[in-house]
This record gives C-alpha cells, sequence and structure tokens, in this order.
C-alpha cells in the first residue's frame, strides 16, 4: 500500500468496506466480514507501526501511536466495524490534504496553464512562428494586442499597457514605451509592440516562475505536524484515562471505546490544513511560499536582515556624476563600463545601463567577461582589459580614495580610469516595513551590505535599522548571518541579485525580491515576492503567523474535544462504533477551523 497514494489508498478501504458490508447483510455470512476487514485493519496497522518506528528513530515523536491502539483495541474486541470506520477516517484524512494541498496551490498553477508557447519571429520575409524556447537572444519579436510577451526583452518599436498582475501582483497596467523592459508572461494591451529579445524564453522572467511552481509540486511540502508536540502528554493522557475505565469496568470493551474517540485524526489535519490555507493566502498577496514549514519558521522569526541595494533601496537608482581620472575621456568611460555591465542584473548595472540607453551610448562587444560576485566584472573591449567593480578590485594599487556616494569604478589596463556615482532612492515602504515587523516580534533588524559603512548607516538610521554591517563580501553576509545568537533564531534574509544567493540559502528562511531580483537570488530563497514591494516581507511574516495561531488553535480544539469525550466514554454510553463516527465531527470542527487561514482578510 506504500506505492498507493493517499486517493487510491481511500478507494481500496472504501471497496473492501463495501464488500464487507455485503458479504455480512447480503450474503448474510458476518465471518468472512469481520475476518476480511480483521486482515486489512492489520496490515494497515502493521504498517503504521513501521512509520511510527521509523518515526521514533528519528528522534521525533507522533501521534500515530494512538491510531495503531484504537485499530487494534476494536479488532481485538471485534468491533470490526469501528475499526473499518477509523481506516477511512485515517486514508480519507490523508486524502483530504492532498486535495487541500492542490486547492491551496491553485492560483500558482495558473501560470503553468498560460505559459507562453509561441513567439512571433520578424524575418526579412515578414513574421515567422515559432516556439518559445527557439527564440534567440537579439531576435526581434513582435507582440500583438491581447497577447502574452513571449520573452523578456525591450521594446524597439512602439508603446502600450501591460497587465503584469500575474508576475507583480500589480493589477494596474504600465505603461511602456521605447527602450522600456517587458516581463514575459505580461499582458499586451490594445497597441502592437516590437521587443528585442534580451534573454532566453528559460532565462526569462515567466519561465523563472513556472520552474518555481514545477519545484513546489515535485518536492512535497514537509509539514511541520504541530500536534506532534503535543503527541506524547496527549497519548499517555488518552491511554491511562483508556487503562482507567477497563480497570474500574472490568469490560475490556471499554478500553477500545475510549481509545476510538482519542483517535488523532483530526490532531494531524489541522496542522497541515491550516499550512496550505496560508500558502494559498500568501500566494494571492504576491508572495510564493514553497514549503508549508517556511510558515512555522517565520511566525517565530526574531532576527530579520535585509541587503540595502535593490531591497532597501527601491531599485530605482540613478546615475548622479560620471567622475573621470585626470587623463581620462568622460564619454569613453560610461561606454566602457556599460558595455561590461551590459550582462549583469545587478540594480546598479540596471541603472548604468538605462543612463546610457538615454544618451544614445553605443554599447561596445565584449568578450572573455568574468563576474566575481562581490567584487565586480572584467572583460575584453575593443582590445583593452576593463575591469568594472569595487575600487581595490579595478584598481589594487591605486591611492585613490574612497568616494563618499553609492559608487562603481572603472580600471582600463591595470590603472584607474574614472568612476560612476548613484542616488540611491529609500524605499517609500521601508520605514514602515521595519516598524511592522517589529510590532510582530522581530526584534533584531540587521542591515548586512557590501557598501561603505557611512552610506548604509546613513540608509539603516532613515528606516529605523541600528545593527548595521557593511563593507561585506557574500562570505562576510554569511559569517554574520552564522554568528547572530540561538537565542536570536529563527533568521530571514531578505534580497535581490546574484551576490546575495549564498545568504537566502545560509538564513533559516531566504527572500527573494523577485520581481528585479536575479533567478539565483529566486532559486536559492525560500520565498519569493513577486512585486517589487518590500512591505511584502511584513506581509509575508503576519501571514506567517496568522497561520501558525490558527493551525495551534485547530489542533487544541481537536484535543480539548476527543478528551472530552474519551472522558464521557469512561461511562460506557458511547459504543465503539458511535464513537468512530463521533471522529467525523471532531474531523469536521477542526478543518473547517484551520480552513480560516485561507479565507482571513488580506
Amino acid at each position: 500500500m506504500k506505492r498507493l497514494s493517499n486517493k487510491q489508498k481511500l478507494i481500496l478501504i472504501l471497496v473492501i468496506a463495501a464488500v464487507a458490508l455485503l458479504l455480512q447483510y447480503g450474503a448474510h455470512q458476518p465471518l468472512f466480514a469481520q475476518v476480511l476487514v480483521t486482515v486489512v485493519g492489520a496490515v494497515v496497522a502493521l504498517t503504521m507501526f513501521i512509520g511510527m518506528i521509523k518515526t521514533l528513530r528519528s528522534g521525533k515523536y507522533g501521534v500515530d501511536l494512538l491510531a495503531i491502539l484504537a485499530v487494534v483495541a476494536t479488532l481485538a474486541v471485534s468491533e470490526y466495524w469501528a475499526a473499518m470506520v477509523i481506516l477511512v477516517m485515517l486514508t480519507g484524512g490523508d486524502a483530504l490534504e492532498d486535495y487541500a494541498a492542490k486547492k491551496a496551490n491553485t492560483e500558482l498553477k495558473a501560470l503553468l496553464d498560460n505559459s507562453p508557447q509561441v513567439a512571433h519571429v520578424i524575418t526579412d520575409d515578414g513574421t515567422k512562428d515559432v516556439k518559445v524556447d527557439a527564440v534567440q537572444v537579439g531576435q526581434q519579436v513582435l507582440v500583438k494586442p491581447g497577447e502574452l510577451v513571449p520573452v523578456d526583452g525591450k521594446i524597439v518599436k512602439g508603446a502600450g499597457l501591460f497587465n503584469e498582475a500575474s508576475l507583480t501582483g500589480e493589477s494596474k497596467p504600465v505603461d511602456k514605451g521605447g527602450g522600456d523592459a517587458v516581463m514575459s508572461g505580461s499582458v499586451n494591451g490594445d497597441s502592437a509592440v516590437t521587443i528585442a529579445v534580451t534573454k532566453l524564453a528559460k532565462d526569462s522572467q515567466y519561465q523563472q516562475l513556472v520552474k518555481l511552481v514545477k519545484e513546489a509540486e515535485s518536492t512535497p511540502a514537509h509539514f511541520v505536524r504541530l500536534a506532534d508536540r503535543y503527541a506524547v502528554p496527549f497519548t499517555i493522557i488518552a491511554v491511562l484515562i483508556s487503562l482507567a475505565a477497563w480497570w474500574l469496568s472490568k469490560d475490556p470493551r471499554r478500553f477500545a471505546e475510549v481509545l476510538v474517540v482519542a483517535s488523532p485524526c483530526p490532531l494531524i489535519l489541522a496542522a497541515p490544513v491550516a499550512m496550505v490555507s496560508g500558502m494559498s493566502r500568501a500566494s494571492r498577496n504576491g508572495i510564493i511560499v514553497k514549503t508549508g514549514s517556511v510558515l512555522e519558521k517565520l511566525a517565530g522569526a526574531k532576527t530579520g536582515a535585509f541587503d540595502k541595494t535593490g531591497t532597501i533601496t527601491s531599485g530605482q537608482l540613478t546615475v548622479d556624476e560620471v567622475r573621470p581620472a585626470n587623463t581620462a575621456d568622460r564619454d569613453q568611460l560610461l561606454q566602457f563600463a556599460a558595455s561590461a555591465e551590459q550582462e549583469s542584473s545587478h540594480i546598479l548595472a540596471r541603472s548604468l545601463l538605462a543612463y546610457a540607453s538615454q544618451r544614445t551610448v553605443n554599447l561596445l562587444p565584449v568578450s572573455d567577461l568574468v563576474e566575481t560576485t562581490g567584487k565586480g566584472v572584467v572583460a575584453t573591449i575593443t582590445g583593452h582589459q576593463v575591469k568594472v567593480g569595487k575600487l581595490k578590485y579595478v584598481a589594487p594599487q591605486s591611492d585613490q580614495p574612497l568616494l563618499k556616494a553609492t559608487a562603481i569604478y572603472v580600471g582600463i589596463d591595470g590603472h584607474y580610469y574614472g568612476a560612476i556615482t548613484f542616488t540611491d532612492h529609500i524605499r517609500p515602504e521601508a520605514e514602515r516595513t521595519m516598524a511592522t515587523l517589529r510590532k510582530l516580534g522581530v526584534t533584531n533588524l540587521m542591515m548586512l551590505t557590501g557598501d561603505q559603512r557611512a552610506i548604509a548607516e546613513r540608509i539603516a538610521s532613515q528606516v529605523g535599522i541600528t545593527n548595521v554591517k557593511a563593507d561585506l563580501l557574500p562570505q562576510d553576509k554569511i559569517a554574520a548571518l552564522r554568528n547572530v545568537p540561538a537565542n536570536l533564531h529563527p533568521v530571514f534574509m531578505v534580497g535581490d541579485g546574484v551576490n546575495d544567493a549564498p545568504s537566502l540559502v545560509t538564513a533559516d528562511v531566504g527572500i527573494a525580491m523577485g520581481a528585479h531580483g536575479s533567478s539565483a537570488a529566486s532559486e536559492s530563497a525560500a520565498v519569493v515576492i513577486l512585486k517589487d514591494d518590500l512591505y511584502k516581507v511584513a506581509k509575508a511574516v503576519a501571514i506567517s503567523t496568522d497561520t501558525i495561531k490558527i493551525a495551534k488553535q485547530a489542533v487544541l480544539i481537536g484535543i480539548a474535544i476527543c478528551t472530552i469525550l474519551m472522558l464521557i466514554a469512561t461511562t460506557g454510553i458511547i459504543p465503539a462504533f458511535v464513537g468512530a463516527m463521533l471522529q467525523e465531527v471532531i474531523d469536521t470542527v477542526s478543518i473547517l477551523w484551520a480552513l480560516k487561514a485561507r479565507q482571513m482578510h488580506n
């Protein structure tokens, strides 16, 4: 039965129950019915027992022992129909959990259904429809009114409104024209546009989201069974009440009758249903949570770590000044820097390229491009070795002082050639985000950045962060996260860009600002924010807190009702079969309560 799905197990149990009913009431062969149910019950109980042993060996305790005892006890006193009801309840509960998980992911699966399939590639003879996977960078593609943008690109002809709701959660269409970037998966308005392809289909924004959904489907969430925390005391109490009822009544049936109403099915169900409901609520808010256990970590988070550029800042940096060295040419400095950075997804690179585009700078062909994470890039351009990045990287021998501004430095053939400074814009929602996180219990807020300390501290003070660690390489960020004291865990890290990916993996929960972040960051994170809105981080923590609160309530409600029924069952007024049916009532109450996690206001 291990190889069967939970739905198939339920169907098999129901078929066996139907056959047993026909044997007892149709063929008037109660003995055969009892043997059939007893054999099936014994096999299921043995399977559950083996699973329980594996759980115990891993150092964890579960509530499966009660279910095994209930099945065995009812079979031992010939209450085989009560045993069958328990089996239906257990397999039905697992099938319901699977169904709830699928329903909770409805919003995400819509991405798969709407995935772009065909692109209208412009050729010398007109347009040619090709599969999106065959579209190459540099080709021009026609996007007709009402169509999905098939791949990431830049508009080279036309203008229009683009609906990016499936990508960012923002329902208001965005007005875009010549030179503006468009994301695959966005819906074109009522005007045809021509785009120049900037990324292959597999690297485009929409396909990255589709990949996340497929990963979530192929890797089932390992939900934290909150009921397991109460498993040991609840099991002990249930067994003690059952033994006391048996001893006082001198009737072994009383032991079975008490255990039946103590069956832990509602406890097993409550937390997973609440978890998948919370994941669904998150997805409706433009937040992808890859596994259910992430919600519990976020709900208990004590430390929030943030990258600066593109995370606390808005991602709308603008070039402030182009500063050539004494013997350097200003236009050439800008041309070389923009050419070297044209393949980068970092926020500074995007801002530099936008600035160069506005000034119609012709980008030069690049070869031998190498990016060193946290330092910069080096490339060969028109026979010159060009380095762009941090000062110590591009010109280690230079005595040029660091600028007191966000800047990239340029070196040509080993010599310092100049710098380009940027104006940083703090996200308007950043201060509110930090204040909300503190209210939610995230008391230790940190900024981890590779930027200069003076710049970092100025921005941190404006948004309410006091713990600042600056001038960090990626390995330094990892060390800072690992050095967070145990009493300040769980820790979540928020960032965008390739250099943040290692930190997102190191943190207890990695959160990627996915609207403009790199695919490496999104793949490394446990949570992806689709809309370019930092407050979604606080929203994710709030949703997680609500979800875990409801899950715990559902578990405790199940425990309370079970305990009351156990005490009543000690009197003998609840037959085993009736007790098994009452479990369905407890199931219903626990599940309905757990589903509140999905229905709460956003």
